[in-house]
């Protein structure tokens, strides 16, 4: 591949852009592209084409790989506008009619195209930049974070402290364009090295789940609470002899969990623990495709502690970390031998953290990335004169070195009465239930806090079906009554465990699945809360009158 590249010109310097879903086609070309000394530039598979041309245009790519007649598609409808951009290459020509490059028209034999590829990953500069990631966007325009090779070696390096090693099974599911997905399925499968699995994606991933049934997974929040509705809608259909034991092993699992968490299991509790393995939890973990995780991960966003207490519960010892674009996704990781729940562990090795006087988190190691493409303003904001990374996330560091993020910089919620609130706990309170996807918190500058709710269809949907409570699509089943009702409920239960100002007043229903082609969500499901306030508005001052 890096042969054929070589052939239209790719060199030391220039930027590859790599529009795909994960397979390993997509890999292949990563590797050969660093490997030249070029940048690679991964573009989501769900952007459309104005987010492709402005991510082409941004990097000054001059070589696109696509994926697709879909996402050629996309290309050619903005590369009249891209002067730069010399050649596409298709991976999968089924279906196009232009006249383009192929993969396999790339990845012909070359001649010396093995020792000229060696030559070049030789004459590689550490310091040089190996890959762009995009940011998500949630406050404006993506921005190009710069990764250098020594900063994908700091990020290798860790794959220990993960507990990665030699053999490994991972499902690539989540965008190799983010940073996470990177270290799991290409930084850490190359340093270890680990067996990457690529399944079909999109509907299919619970059945790629169960097929691979990974040794290490990372899930993002939403991956784990889906689970847990998912388990809700069986047990709600299943005999009641299989509730009942469903019921009564997961009280012993909670009751447990705290001491699995600390490394103590006294020889009783590993009697009934191993009962209920036998009875429920062995084919529960099965059907969910974690029989033979080792090492379950959370990370990319904060997850609600009673969603990790139910996994660790079923037999799931989910550990949380965290980490950024900007550093490479390396900062901290819960020691495996002391879990604490609202906690993201303690440093990696390599790695520093401390607290500005305004509670941001700021960190500091070799995976800090190199700045922001074409933009010095920002990267100077980010990356102080020290070396420090402004994480732009606000937290608490205990004396013991555990670190509690409590919410992004710039989200903290400040009432009209002067209080400061973190809207993503009171989220995650919500979205602990198995009836709600999504939640956003309103307040700033306002008496008192409402909520934009976006309800799970698939465990709404089946407890209306059990209700009899006729439907026909995701609005008209969000304008029913008697689910104002459930979701009044839900959003009662959390209340109880809020104070009486983070408490949520009011609430709206969306009628609409939230979607990244909508510019609601980024690509990797986090809500772009800026977008969602300006879209409804007028539900939202609805609510303060």
């Amino acid at each position: 591949m890096a042969g054929g590249l070589r052939l239209l010109g790719v060199g030391p310097g220039d930027r590859v852009a790599i529009h795909a879903e994960n397979r390993p086609e997509w890999v292949i070309a990563d590797l050969a592209v660093q490997g030249l000394g070029a940048c690679s530039v991964g573009v989501y598979p769900t952007s459309p084409a104005a987010e492709v041309e402005y991510v082409l245009a941004h990097s000054e790519a001059s070589v696109l790989i696509a994926e697709d007649e879909e996402q050629l598609d996309k290309a050619l409808e903005v590369r009249s506008r891209l002067p730069l951009l010399r050649h596409v290459v298709v991976m999968d020509p089924r279906g196009v009619r232009e006249e383009v490059l192929t993969f396999a028209d790339i990845e012909k034999d070359t001649p010396d195209f093995v020792a000229a590829y060696e030559d070049s990953v030789r004459a590689l500069d550490a310091d040089d930049t190996a890959i762009l990631v995009y940011t998500s966007g949630t406050t404006g325009p993506p921005k190009g974070a710069m990764i250098s090779h020594a900063n994908l070696v700091a990020a290798g390096e860790t794959a220990v402290a993960l507990g990665t090693r030699q053999g490994d099974e991972v499902l690539s599911y989540l965008p190799l364009c983010h940073v996470a997905e990177r270290l799991i399925s290409v930084i850490d499968g190359v340093w270890v090295p680990a067996v990457v699995n690529f399944g079909e994606g999109g509907p299919s991933f619970p059945n790629d789940l169960r097929d691979v049934q990974p040794t290490v997974f990372l899930g993002v929040p939403r991956v784990w609470e889906k689970m847990l509705a998912t388990v809700e809608i069986r047990m709600s259909d299943a005999s009641w002899l299989k509730r009942l034991l469903y019921r009564a092993c997961l009280r012993q699992g909670r009751r447990l969990a705290p001491r699995r968490m600390a490394g103590r299991l006294p020889v009783p509790a590993r009697v009934v623990a191993g009962l209920c393995e036998v009875l429920v939890f062995r084919a529960l973990r099965e059907k969910l495709g974690m029989a033979r995780v080792r090492v379950p991960l959370s990370g990319a966003a904060p997850i609600a502690p009673q969603v990790l207490e139910y996994l660790w519960a079923i037999g799931i010892p989910v550990r949380e970390g965290y980490g950024q674009t900007e550093n490479t996704a390396i900062c901290t990781l819960t020691p495996a031998d002391d879990i604490r729940l609202g906690s993201v562990g303690t440093v990696l090795p390599g790695v520093e953290v401390r607290l500005a006087p305004d509670g941001e988190i700021l960190t500091r190691s070799a995976g800090v990335f190199q700045g922001y493409l074409n933009d010095p303003i920002a990267t100077k904001s980010t990356v102080d004169e020290d070396g420090w990374l402004h994480t732009g996330d606000v937290g608490e560091l205990a004396d013991d070195g555990f670190l509690r993020i409590t919410d992004r910089k710039k989200d903290i919620i400040i009432t009209a009465g002067g209080k400061n609130i973190s809207p993503s706990e009171i989220e995650n309170r919500l979205k602990v239930s198995p009836y709600v996807r999504e939640a956003v918190v309103i307040g700033d500058r306002r008496k008192y806090l409402t909520a934009l709710i976006g309800i799970e269809l698939d465990t709404v949907g089946n407890w209306a079906s059990r209700k009899g409570i006729p439907y026909t699509t995701y609005a008209d089943l969000t304008t029913k009554d008697e689910v104002h009702g459930l979701i009044d409920a839900v959003v009662a239960a959390a209340n109880e465990e809020l104070a009486q100002v983070e408490r949520i007043k009011r609430f709206t229903l969306i009628a609409k699945e939230l979607d990244h082609e909508d510019g609601e969500l980024t690509a990797t499901q986090k809500v772009k809360r800026r977008a969602l306030e300006h879209r409804f508005a007028p539900e939202i001052e609805a609510m303060y009158r």
